[in-house]
């Protein structure tokens, strides 16, 4: 229950606080939000006017109440409104709180911590951009009317969180002196002086390893694959340097995994399916990491850093129109040439509208603004993994032998 707390000026007090003098004009309090901590809002309303108290940072208000119901007409004096919620969350929500990458950041031991902070493990959206192509081609892959192979997507998603972490901290062991003038990067650990070159390194070492030995419990073409993988990983951060163009090896990289997730399924590559699926990853991470970049485009400018950010300058939403309409043509392609059902396509449609949504919605001088759409491809991912699903189990077993016989 939500509890209402007045706090009168001397001399004042409440009479049917929550009631309205008129059967006309009821009070109404609408939408109460759930505050995680007590709240003031101030009414200094005369008595002849109606109060119209609201929630600072919240659009949920009370209206017309007439005031002289909640303080006498003598004094002109204000009153406190305190709303707090002292309901213990739900069960369900409390564990996924407690569970949660940023609070298990706040209790993790703060010699820990700066490794957390290196493998962004509180900032989850590059596991997820990683992993889901992997989980698009082994949805995919899977047998007509079968849901994908939950121990497949478990190894892949466990590569992923690694494989992202390693990435992370290459990158900002070559980065350091860079991140170290950008306002937004020069508090990394490596940057900051929290972690050593010698510890970064020690630790890259472990994230490897481990990575290793999931890709070790695959067959041997997906190990070939993934092996191929490691140097593409390695020299990406330089790309910067060098093109304005790095966001194309981050695509190449980035999305390798889905011919490996293919190939971890079917022992092999059917590339008239794969290719067009991972040439529409590629442009997917050109349309999100562009947005992303124009965060740093200042600093970048003055540190001498390339990005796409910059060389499309004020074309990027022509050019990300561009890369968009790609994607739709590759992910179409790569369904019809795997027999694809309806629901598959009205995924393609849904990714086609989100992404044209957020190439005419983005403000790209604004960082916050491009830090939420750039955030907001997670669930473009995730509704298009629901569609592959989806379209994969209303496929029949005579599509299968089809496969199979060609």
């Amino acid at each position: 229950m939500v509890k209402m707390r007045f706090a009168m000026a001397p001399g004042q007090h409440c009479l049917n606080a929550f009631r309205c003098s008129t059967a006309r004009q009821p009070l109404l309090y609408t939408h109460l939000c759930s505050w995680t901590r007590p709240s003031a809002v101030m009414c200094f309303s005369k008595p002849s006017d109606n109060c119209s108290l609201h929630q600072s940072k919240c659009y949920h208000s009370l209206r017309h109440c007439d005031s002289h119901k909640l303080l006498q007409p003598s004094v002109l004096q204000p009153t406190t409104l305190r709303i707090s919620n002292q309901n213990h969350a739900r069960p369900g929500q409390a564990i996924l709180q407690f569970l949660s990458p940023q609070h298990i950041m706040q209790v993790a031991p703060s010699v820990v911590k700066p490794y957390l902070q290196l493998m962004r493990f509180d900032r989850p959206i590059g596991t997820w951009l990683l992993f889901l192509p992997c989980a698009w081609s082994i949805s995919m892959a899977a047998s007509p009317g079968a849901l994908p192979d939950p121990a497949m997507l478990a190894l892949f998603g466990l590569g992923s969180f690694f494989m992202r972490g390693a990435g992370c901290t290459i990158n900002d062991m070559w980065d350091k002196d860079f991140d170290a003038k950008v306002a937004r990067t020069k508090d990394r650990p490596i940057a900051s002086g929290k972690v050593n070159q010698f510890n970064a390194l020690a630790f890259l070492g472990a994230q490897l390893s481990v990575s290793l030995m999931i890709l070790l419990s695959l067959n041997w073409n997906t190990i070939i694959l993934g092996a191929c993988s490691v140097i593409p990983c390695v020299i990406y951060p330089l790309m910067k340097r060098v093109t304005y163009w790095p966001q194309v090896f981050l695509g190449l990289t980035f999305n390798w995994g889905s011919v490996m997730g293919w190939t971890a399924i079917t022992g092999g590559v059917q590339w008239s399916v794969v290719a067009p699926l991972y040439l529409s990853c590629l442009a997917w991470t050109l349309v999100y990491d562009t947005i992303y970049a124009h965060q740093d485009k200042e600093d970048d400018v003055l540190v001498g850093v390339k990005s796409t950010a910059l060389r499309l300058g004020d074309n990027t939403k022509v050019w990300l129109s561009g890369f968009t309409t790609c994607i739709a043509a590759g992910l179409t392609g790569a369904g019809v040439l795997c027999d694809q059902t309806w629901p598959f396509y009205l995924g393609v449609s849904y990714v086609t509208a989100h992404l044209a949504h957020q190439i005419y919605a983005v403000d790209l001088n604004d960082p916050d603004d491009c830090g939420a759409k750039f955030r907001s491809n997670r669930n473009l991912g995730l509704a298009f993994w629901a569609a592959v699903v989806a379209g994969n189990l209303l496929k029949s077993k005579d599509e299968d032998d089809k496969q199979i016989e060609e």
